[in-house]
């Protein structure tokens, strides 16, 4: 069997060591200003990456993060790993009984949510690929799906923190938000599902019709007999094994077999991860508490990793174009928002609480990136459309709270004027 030899191991050590450090003291930073930890990371990437260190001091970075060895790709796998493991996570928050208690509202806000921005994000790349630099025919209805999905989907870590930092989220609007964002984020892991197997990313590809059903039924049969199973194994392990141990051990390997059949049956391994996290997550014998540990686990320990992995592979100075940033920045801001904002109106809220919907709808975060870095390791988009996704990503969530808490202030006063009167 291979090993890693001396100099390979210290090495390895050395890339951990200095992401994880880096990484928390960029999102410590990020706290402050009252942003999301994702935001530092990222930025953390970008400063010991070949944007920052790489121009600054090349040698250094290429002593840091080679990019052949075997250090490389035992770094890689980490990385890999790190994505199951955080949509597992994204599953877990995904709580169906929220979803079905907002019923008919969470469905008009998701579905015009999801299908305004997706279509119009079609549309435009469709017509006018030019646009975004893109010039590889064969791959353009790929490409515009891809596009559509990015402008569609929520992120709703992201949506969830700025609900409790507006000290919303237990509020019926938050609530909607949420159940919208759920909602969007099963269906948009399917729609994904379908243009990873387009790009020819699975280990076998299959045919688009086989790659929605397989999609579909395994969602059910997780939700349905695998959801049950669990159950009814959950009690069982919290009595007689060690608690947290043996429960994190099982989540996680459930995880990963999860994510292993998926990637075997020709679909992406983090569909499998997904859609389990979901399962898991939804059973009444899996604690709060026991979330918070898996949450705790691998936001602070495998996510910094990806996160900064991104800027570690791409230099956001030469890559930026401010053309495809701004294309995709206000296409993605008029439609997301129009659609979400034109749902909430549909489901019966006023004006102004239907904008709150629409800019807290209007979040991009966690899922976006990874579904981009997937993309780009798939040849599927350019270094360019992968930056101005990033920029989309944090402009979305600066964006967010302001936004929602100015509606909210406008639909306040506009209660009090009528009361007055």
């Amino acid at each position: 069997m291979d090993k890693l030899n001396h100099s390979e191991v210290i090495n390895l050590l050395i890339q951990l060591g200095v992401i994880l450090s880096f990484a928390r003291l960029m999102a410590e930073l990020a706290r402050k200003f009252n942003q999301p930890a994702v935001v530092g990371e990222i930025l953390a990437g970008i400063i010991l990456g070949p944007t920052i260190l790489g121009n600054v001091n090349p040698e250094i970075f290429a002593m840091l993060f080679p990019t052949t060895g075997a250090s490389a790709v035992v770094l890689d796998g980490f990385v890999q790993i790190a994505v199951v493991l955080l949509l597992f996570i994204a599953g877990l928050e995904v709580d169906l009984h929220i979803v079905w208690q907002q019923g008919k509202q969470a469905l008009s806000v998701s579905m015009m949510s999801l299908i305004v921005p997706f279509v119009a994000g079609f549309i435009i790349t469709w017509f006018f690929p030019d646009l975004f630099g893109y010039t590889e025919e064969g791959k353009k209805l790929v490409f515009a799906m891809f596009i559509g999905t990015m402008m569609a989907i929520t992120a709703l870590p992201v949506v969830a923190r700025v609900l409790m930092d507006l000290e919303i989220f237990k509020t019926r609007m938050g609530m909607l938000i949420i159940a919208s964002a759920m909602i969007i984020d099963l269906l948009g892991w399917i729609i994904f599902t379908v243009i990873l197997n387009m790009m020819g990313n699975a280990s076998e590809t299959l045919s688009l019709g086989r790659t929605i059903w397989i999609s579909i039924g395994f969602t059910i049969l997780m939700l349905t007999a695998g959801k049950g199973l669990i159950n009814k194994a959950l009690p069982w392990i919290n009595k007689r094994l060690a608690w947290p141990g043996g429960l994190l051990s099982l989540s996680l390997a459930l995880c990963f077999l999860a994510a292993a059949f998926t990637e075997y049956v020709g679909i992406h391994s983090i569909f499998g991860a997904f859609i389990m996290g979901v399962a898991l997550g939804d059973s009444k014998h899996l604690s709060e508490r026991a979330k918070e540990i898996i949450h705790q686990f691998i936001n602070n320990i495998f996510a910094p990793l990806f996160f900064v992995s991104i800027g570690l592979g791409i230099d956001f100075i030469s890559s930026f174009n401010l053309q495809i940033v701004l294309v995709l920045l206000v296409s993605a801001f008029i439609f997301k928002i129009f659609g979400a904002t034109l749902g909430a109106r549909m489901g019966g809220l006023s004006k102004y609480d239907a904008f709150a919907v629409g800019f807290g709808m209007n979040t991009h975060g966690t899922l976006e990136v990874i579904l981009a870095a997937i993309a780009l390791q798939a040849g599927l988009i350019t270094d360019e459309i992968f930056v101005a996704i990033l920029v989309l990503v944090v402009a979305s969530i600066l964006a967010s709270a302001p936004l929602m808490k100015y509606c909210l202030q406008l639909d306040t006063s506009k209660k009090k004027d009528s009361l007055n009167g």
